[in-house]
């Protein structure tokens, strides 16, 4: 429909990178994945992801997915987003304006509480957390389910101790448990002005997070890993560091940085 849309999905169960950390580019956007070590008992990966990004309007989607009893309900949603992804890219293509993450939360939600999409999550085994981030101007907003986590690093944001910018939510999931087959679905989402000068925004899986030693359990010390390398060198080196330390859970991170010139809001005072 010409909106010059990257696209990229990926689902465990067809490509699982057990024992094989496996980082690869979408556009901007850096993209890293490993299965775990088969040595400590692992042997599928049932995380996903889908990534769109248009350079031309400015704008990345971007979707993580844990899964766990099975992959299916991963391979769902990025299924029933494919299917919907003309009219979401209708919605990202047009200028930013005060009801804009509101609609796209709307477009979000309506898919997930869609009565068919629901009878399907029913007869799936197992189920998945989901995180969406949607990155337009300087702006960022996201939607989460479950317990995978987005982080923003910014100079004048690490200064003040802010790196993430959702909390993990436990026993949440869309799939044959299902948050939207509640009476009152549950999920939290929010929306974040980016700073002028370089930001950094970074999803990831809870394998990262729960690695034996706990290399990156705590955010500063993602945000150094990336002080130095490049992005995808720097992804490489996190998917090593846990492949050493003998993780067992899989790992998908995604990273990207946007560049504002614009000034960010200050006290009147400042």
């Amino acid at each position: 429909m010409g909106y010059g849309v990257e696209e990229f999905n990926w689902i465990g169960s067809e490509r699982h990178f057990v024992d094989r950390p496996d980082v690869r580019q979408i556009g901007g956007i850096t993209v890293g994945r490993f299965g775990g070590n088969s040595r400590v008992g692992q042997y599928k990966n049932e995380d996903a992801c889908l990534i769109w990004t248009s350079e031309k309007e400015d704008w990345e989607f971007v979707m993580v997915l844990d899964a766990h009893n099975t992959a299916q309900s991963a391979e769902l949603i990025v299924r029933e987003f494919d299917n919907h992804k003309n009219e979401l890219y209708e919605e990202l293509a047009k200028p930013l304006n005060p009801a804009y993450f509101r609609t796209m939360e709307e477009q979000v939600l309506a898919i997930f509480q869609n009565e068919e999409f629901r009878t399907a999550c029913r007869k799936l085994q197992g189920e998945t957390a989901c995180m969406i981030t949607v990155r337009k101007g300087k702006f960022v907003w996201w939607l989460s389910i479950g317990d995978c986590v987005l982080y923003l690093f910014h100079r004048e944001l690490s200064e003040m101790g802010q790196f993430q910018l959702n909390q993990r939510h436990f026993y949440e999931w869309i799939g044959q448990m299902n948050t939207f087959d509640r009476l009152v679905p549950c999920f939290s989402s929010g929306t974040k002005e980016l700073r002028e000068g370089e930001n950094q925004l970074f999803v990831t899986t809870d394998g990262l997070l729960e690695c034996p030693g706990e290399p990156y359990s705590t955010p500063i010390n993602i945000a150094e890993a990336f002080a130095i390398n490049s992005q995808k060198k720097s992804v490489q080196s996190l998917l090593e560091t846990i492949q050493k330390n003998g993780v067992r859970d899989s790992t998908t991170v995604v990273s990207w940085k946007v560049d504002v010139s614009e000034a960010a809001t200050y006290a009147s005072n400042q």
